[in-house]
């Protein structure tokens, strides 16, 4: 039995300034992290979990994050991209394919 229905790891790793990979942090991953947290707390989403994450090696695709159990990868870039996330994939079980990231 998990401990929680969804745990979402959002990426918040820095690099030094002008890493030519570039990094979640610098495209405000903090912000929009603790922006879901406050989001899914206030949206009463059960058994889910906010969880910053240190580099999930898409730097160049970022703010990255992933949500498990179903392992979904999502480029939320704003605080309506995360709405969209909560509202759709965590509240509703639908992907949000405009947002996932693609396995290759």
């Amino acid at each position: 039995m998990s401990f929680f229905e969804h745990h979402i790891f959002c990426c918040t790793n820095k690099r030094e300034a002008g890493h030519t990979r570039g990094c979640c942090a610098e495209k405000g991953a903090e912000g929009l992290r603790d922006y879901m947290k406050l989001k899914v707390k206030e949206a009463k989403v059960p058994n889910a979990r906010v969880n910053m994450a240190g580099c999930l090696d898409r730097c160049e695709l970022g703010p990255c994050m992933v949500i498990y159990p179903e392992g979904v990868w999502y480029a939320c870039k704003t605080k309506e991209d995360v709405d969209e996330v909560i509202h759709e994939h965590l509240q509703n079980g639908r992907v949000v394919e405009r947002l996932r990231l693609k396995d290759s």
